[in-house]
């Protein structure tokens, strides 16, 4: 448990001094990073791919609008429902994210090689099903 802790704790720290910078925390990420995979997912599929209440994900997705890192449009097929994406500015904002988590996974993956990451990502996948 203290190596996940440690391990999470090294994963975010970049990512979070960043977040900080612009007054906004990991909840703020996640929703960038979901809209950045997946770009015109609707507020109902981000709150499922969340796990968390339509309360819980109003004030963070209205500032990151109002910030203009993210855009919600009318659907082409139903009017009523509001798809979301990055802006310019949001993409470039995930991507500064992503890119140093991304560094980190690489130094350490070529550190423990080829097995232990593959342990890994099997050890992550059965985490994931299990939430």
């Amino acid at each position: 448990m203290e190596a996940f802790f440690f391990g999470y704790q090294a994963f975010t720290a970049k990512a979070d001094e960043m977040l900080e910078r612009r007054g906004l925390s990991r909840v703020h990420q996640r929703i960038v990073f979901f809209i950045a995979r997946y770009p015109g997912l609707s507020v109902k599929e981000l709150l499922a791919a969340l796990g968390v209440s339509k309360q819980a994900l109003n004030i963070p997705l209205r500032q990151l609008m109002e910030m203009h890192l993210v855009s919600s449009i009318a659907s082409e097929a139903d009017k009523r429902k509001r798809l979301l994406e990055l802006s310019e500015d949001g993409v470039r904002f995930e991507q500064s994210l992503r890119r140093e988590q991304v560094k980190l996974l690489q130094r350490a993956f070529a550190e423990a090689g080829e097995a232990a990451v593959n342990g890994w990502l099997a050890v992550n996948k059965a985490l994931g099903e299990n939430r």
